[in-house]
C-alpha cells in the first residue's frame, strides 16, 4: 500500500490549523474564571520547563553532572544571582564533576 507524502502533509496543516483556531471560534469573550486563568497563566514556563529540565540533564556525559548544574543554578538565581553569574557558576559545577565522575 502506498502513502502520499501530500496526503500527510495536508492532514498535519489541517489538525495544527484547527488547533489554533478552535479556542478563537469557541471562547469570544474574556475568561473571567480565576482557575482557568491561572492554569493559562502558567502554561508557557510549564511548557519551557517541561522542554528544558531533560535537556539540562541530558547535554552532559553524566546525568549526575547536569543534575548538581540544576540544583546549583536554582539556588544561585534563587538567592537573586544574575543570569551570567548562574551560567558561569552552572558551567563550572559541570567541568568540575565531568572532572571528577568521569
Amino acid at each position: 500500500m502506498k502513502h502520499s507524502i501530500w496526503l500527510y502533509i495536508l492532514v498535519s496543516a489541517a489538525v495544527s490549523y484547527l488547533i489554533r483556531v478552535t479556542p478563537l471560534v469557541l471562547i469570544r469573550r474574556e475568561i473571567t474564571n480565576r482557575t482557568l486563568r491561572s492554569f493559562l497563566y502558567y502554561v508557557p514556563y510549564v511548557t519551557l520547563a517541561v522542554m528544558t529540565f531533560p535537556a539540562i540533564t541530558e547535554a552532559t556525559q553524566s546525568p549526575l553532572a547536569g543534575l548538581l548544574a540544576l540544583i546549583a543554578g536554582a539556588v544561585l538565581a534563587w538567592r537573586g544571582g544574575s543570569l551570567f553569574l548562574v551560567a558561569v557558576a552552572c558551567c563550572v559545577v559541570v567541568l568540575v564533576s565531568e572532572l571528577i565522575l568521569v
